[in-house]
């Protein structure tokens, strides 16, 4: 872990990173591409110390109120966060200044600020994300060793939807001769109905491999998986979208069991779903009065 001074926290979409790194482990994750310019180890947390100083200046400026969305880079519940609560700090400011926000994460500790979470969603809203890759929970701790686990996740899911907070899965990569299997797509898709999700994202039967997590993820296939990555290599090069031999069965079963479910699987749908700010009847109707 090492601290820096940030010159500004929002970027032009209202998104915020707190921290920049990660210590989750899994092994096909963009984030560790070079493309983000990360001069740092990837597992040595830079922590944003003046975060929620410039938070509150840049809530202050907003002639608009809108929705503050995290965890596109970096998950903000790692560990770390139960040290310093930069996450806790950062919604009790959305909140006090009547901001909505959207949460992206893979951790269970998302409900330590279920109360939070929910009080800003009385108000305006307040949308948590979360990733699901695979439904068997030992493929899960392979692939994603320092996460909470699918089950630990939908149990998540399911405790945020018993407190009124929608929620959006985000069903993706799916990694080609790993969890590329109907099976898996129906049994997450099935755990995501069980949880009552708004809303499940997918960028199609596949990943992506850039400069940098390229070679993490290869290292990993040789440790997890061995002679996989020369199945990779002869089958993909070095190509940037690698898709499954299985994707477009894949697909029409991802689309036919969500309009089962009565879950949306557009992703602009979604997406304007998690941009659209909305401020609750009640609280324009108190606002009348103020």
């Amino acid at each position: 872990m090492h601290f820096v001074k940030a010159k500004g926290i929002l970027s032009s979409q209202n998104g915020m990173n707190l921290y920049r790194g990660c210590l989750h482990g899994c092994i096909y994750c963009d984030s560790r591409s070079r493309c983000y310019h990360m001069e740092h180890a990837f597992e040595d947390i830079e922590v944003k110390e003046n975060a929620i100083e410039l938070l509150e200046q840049a809530l202050k400026r907003k002639r608009k109120k809108c929705m503050i969305g995290t965890g596109a880079m970096t998950d903000p519940y790692i560990p770390l966060e139960l040290e310093l609560q930069y996450m806790k700090k950062a919604l009790t400011l959305i909140d006090a200044y009547g901001f909505g926000v959207t949460v992206h994460t893979k951790s269970d500790r998302v409900l330590r600020d279920i109360d939070l979470l929910q009080r800003i969603n009385e108000k305006t809203k307040c949308v948590v994300q979360m990733t699901l890759t695979t439904f068997d929970e030992e493929l899960c701790r392979k692939i994603e060793p320092n996460v909470s686990t699918t089950r630990e996740r939908v149990a998540a899911l399911e405790k945020l939807r018993d407190a009124g907070i929608p929620t959006v899965v985000w069903m993706t990569p799916i990694l080609p001769f790993i969890n590329d299997t109907q099976e898996n797509i129906e049994g997450i898709l099935e755990l995501c109905a069980q949880a009552g999700v708004y809303g499940v994202i997918n960028f199609g039967m596949g990943l992506t491999l850039r400069e940098g997590n390229r070679e993490y993820f290869y290292k990993q296939l040789d440790q997890l998986f061995p002679g996989l990555k020369e199945k990779y290599s002869k089958t993909y090069g070095y190509r940037y979208e690698i898709a499954s031999p299985k994707s477009r069965h894949l697909m029409r079963v991802f689309h036919q069991k969500c309009g089962e479910y009565g879950m949306v699987h557009d992703n602009e749908k979604i997406f304007r779903y998690l941009h659209t700010f909305e401020e609750k009847e009640e609280r324009r109707q108190m606002s009348l009065w103020d």
